[in-house]
């Protein structure tokens, strides 16, 4: 797993409190303050006309999407677990919220974390086989969930409008409508709390207990873990963080369709925590963002070779919508044979060399 790896020679840890720190040195806590300070100026940036306005969408998307696949890497990278159907549960957040603000009136910035609460039950309820089946069995009974919430959306008309789709209102602040631009920082705000939040349940005695779960559950049972509520508790800590996310990409997007959510978007979940790292937080923040550019990447490569002899023989014209879903499948492979603790591991091994050379040690 990404998270496991080893200390240089004179890194000493003498407590509990400074074992379990959230960030491993100096460097990586002031990184991070410099990083939020960026992005927090960023909207700024744009309005002054110092940053096109597609980077605002860029990271908006990477922030809804970082936070549903903080959930699912929670379930699978730090438990264990499998799903297959994380897609179902990131719309069924979208379509909670925006029904919520339909039909009660409450504001939309506190429909979203009870959007998350909404999710996390239909995630506890379908969590509950994962109290005894595990490995290939619980993967189908995942794709189950997928298959029985694609079809509610479709028939739930009261709740997801059908085929037609949803209406989700903007997000409205003291009787200010948030535009597109600023709606980063609703984004920014809620993708740093609830990455903050796993953080520190990954340092509580819960979080200890998930990863005891993934290692080896007879040892973690034998130390006396409920591997029953804590596989189930998993499920509904994922669910709760993709109905966040379906959330604040719903107010974002202002309509949300039924066929959005498809088995293909949770491949999708899977491969950014998959290329990011199993079991890292800054690994989930990296794979998004991976898979995010990844179809920026493959355009600009389509137009560097456009009119030479591959261009015309992959016929590139009308098939680069299907080498945009080959390059995604390509990459989890790649991934998987050549760096299966993802990019966070990757990034580690360059810190430690930065560290240590010329030494190997």
């Amino acid at each position: 797993m990404a998270n496991a790896y080893a200390r240089p020679c004179g890194d000493f840890r003498t407590s509990y409190a400074a074992d379990t720190t959230i960030f491993a040195d100096a460097f990586s806590r002031r990184s991070v303050i410099v990083i939020l300070v960026l992005l927090a100026f960023s909207p700024i940036a744009v309005q002054l006309g110092w940053l096109s306005k597609g980077w605002i969408d860029s990271f908006i998307e990477i922030g809804y999407l970082a936070v549903a696949a903080l959930g699912l890497n929670i379930l699978v990278g730090f438990t264990g677990q499998i799903s297959i159907g994380h897609a179902v549960f990131f719309g069924f957040g979208a379509f909670a919220s925006a029904w919520l603000n339909r039909t009660t009136g409450i504001p939309v910035f506190f429909c979203i974390p009870i959007a998350g609460v909404m999710t996390a039950a239909v995630g506890l309820v379908f969590g509950i086989p994962a109290a005894r089946i595990k490995g290939l069995y619980l993967a189908i009974a995942t794709l189950a969930a997928q298959v029985i919430l694609e079809d509610f959306f479709a028939r739930a008309g009261w709740f997801t409008g059908g085929v037609a789709g949803a209406h989700a209102a903007p997000v409205t602040l003291f009787g200010w409508e948030v535009d597109r631009i600023n709606y980063f920082y609703i984004v920014l705000f809620w993708g740093a709390l609830l990455y903050l939040a796993a953080t520190n349940l990954m340092r509580s005695r819960d979080g200890r207990a998930f990863v005891a779960v993934r290692d080896h559950y007879l040892a973690a049972e034998i130390m006396g873990i409920n591997l029953t509520r804590y596989r189930v508790l998993s499920f509904g800590i994922a669910a709760f963080y993709a109905g966040v996310g379906g959330a604040l990409y719903a107010h974002y997007l202002q309509v949300v369709s039924v066929e959005e959510f498809t088995i293909l978007k949770s491949i999708e979940f899977l491969g950014m925590i998959i290329i990011g790292g199993l079991g890292s937080i800054m690994g989930t923040i990296l794979g998004t963002i991976f898979m995010v550019s990844l179809p920026d990447v493959m355009d600009w490569l389509v137009r560097l070779i456009r009119g030479t002899w591959l261009y015309r023989t992959l016929d590139l014209r009308v098939g680069i919508n299907f080498l945009k879903e080959m390059a995604v499948g390509v990459a989890i492979i790649l991934f998987l044979i050549f760096e299966p603790d993802g990019l966070a591991h990757r990034w580690r091994q360059i810190k430690a060399w930065w560290k240590l050379y010329p030494f190997s040690y």
